[in-house]
């Protein structure tokens, strides 16, 4: 039985349906008057984002602590000396093998890769995680990653998060040694991490997800409650690391509740 969030993968009688076929004019004249809502669709985008760069701000203590790579670090020292700071806070399942942790997490911080461009405007991204470091980053190597990668001890969460929850993105300011929250969303705003996402809805059949408005007899394989971001039980984003031979095991027990 197929439930939401277990693919659904076509066999030879279960083939998915095809558009219908038309002469290139015909097709090019229907795509121009898509055109017309795209371009409106871009520009209500650009006014969006010219109305978020009004939103007023709230300061953040630069002190607060952080664990990296060379021990505890202040929330200050993050920006690497740039003006700008973007953090993703990925979700951690303390004490969880590989396969047990965030699959939606996983997809998006895999898509973040270059950061050269985020350098060229000022801006730092960084990886706040929740839970221990030692366990984290050894997921952070396994998966390949080499953003910039902290843990969240305790009693920074709340300061932090702010009665939110790990999973959203967040941008701040610093202005010489103030820190200042400018902007933060989660779930579906966190799309702009995955242009995996954005190249699918070029496709005709689209993410191939249950929620999706398409044709009858479209591929909807997925559903929306991590499934999506899994294959064969674990992240899909897992499977390649493991092709290549890194070993997955954090070295934890896997008897420990989530953290």
């Amino acid at each position: 039985m197929n439930t939401p969030d277990q693919p659904h993968f076509p066999t030879n009688s279960d083939i998915p349906a095809l558009p219908v076929v038309v002469g290139r004019a015909a097709w090019q004249a229907e795509l121009d008057q898509l055109r017309v809502r795209e371009k409106a669709h871009t520009r209500e985008g650009d006014a969006i984002a010219a109305a978020r760069r009004r939103l007023p701000m709230v300061e953040v203590d630069p002190s607060i602590q952080l664990l990296g790579p060379h021990g505890p670090v202040p929330l200050l020292s993050v920006f690497e000396g740039r003006r700008q700071l973007i953090v993703y806070y990925h979700m951690w399942h303390t004490g969880q093998p590989a396969e047990a942790q965030c699959e939606g997490c996983t997809f998006s911080n895999s898509q973040v890769r270059e950061l050269s461009y985020l350098h060229s405007r000022d801006v730092t991204y960084a990886t706040f995680c929740e839970g221990p470091y030692e366990e984290s980053i050894r997921y952070r190597d396994f998966m390949g990653w080499d953003v910039p990668w902290y843990s969240v001890p305790q009693d920074a969460v709340d300061p932090l998060v702010a009665d939110r929850h790990f999973g959203i993105l967040v941008s701040y300011l610093r202005d010489g040694d103030q820190v200042f929250e400018t902007y933060w969303t989660t779930g579906r705003g966190n799309e702009v991490m995955a242009p995996s996402y954005g190249l699918l809805d070029l496709t005709v059949y689209g993410r191939q997800e249950f929620w999706e408005d398409s044709p009858a007899g479209w591929p909807q394989r997925w559903g929306s409650k991590g499934g999506q971001f899994c294959t064969n039980g674990r992240p899909t984003a897992q499977w390649s690391r493991l092709a290549a031979g890194r070993s997955d095991d954090l070295d934890t027990p896997t008897t420990a509740p989530n953290g």
